[in-house]
């Protein structure tokens, strides 16, 4: 294949691929971005432990294809497949994000004094989904636009709600 055709052919596979990706997420009742991460992965103490367990966040910057603002990502670190309760620190695989990395979310926006965010960008443990608790996902995007596994798709910690 020529490369000006190779590339065509990628360009195509992603743009379909990244157009089935945000269907689903809004089938899902979740908002789809993607972007540039501009900040990397920074650990934030949970406040209040539930049923003993730290529910800590990971926060990124992402810089979005569709708007250009630039979102605080909050990421539930529970729901890392990673997630260790008693480290206190960015949990695998998580802390594989690097600024520059390409991602897909798909989760709930808000709107706060320091601007543009978005959250629940995890399962919601089998829940029907809702605008407020989106069945979402974080996927790093690969070179050719294809997005990877979801990096919030642990169900360990899903009891902690059913108490």
């Amino acid at each position: 294949m020529k490369p000006v055709t190779l590339l065509a052919f990628c360009l195509f596979v992603s743009s379909a691929a990244n157009a089935n990706e945000a269907a689903q997420c809004q089938a899902n009742a979740g908002t789809f971005l993607t972007g540039t991460v501009t900040r990397a992965p920074v650990f934030a103490r949970g406040r209040h432990p539930l049923h003993g367990v730290s529910l800590s966040h990971t926060h990124i910057f992402l810089l979005a294809d569709q708007d250009r603002q630039s979102y605080d990502i909050a990421i539930d670190n529970v729901f890392a497949p990673g997630y260790d309760n008693a480290a206190g620190s960015v949990p695998a695989p998580l802390s594989t994000i690097r600024v520059g990395d390409r991602l897909e979310v798909c989760g709930r926006p808000y709107m706060d004094d320091t601007g543009p965010g978005m959250d629940w960008v995890h399962t919601n443990c089998g829940a029907p989904p809702t605008n407020r608790k989106p069945n979402g996902w974080l996927k790093k995007l690969g070179a050719n636009g294809s997005p990877g596994p979801n990096l919030e798709s642990s169900l360990e910690y899903c009891g902690l709600w059913r108490n």
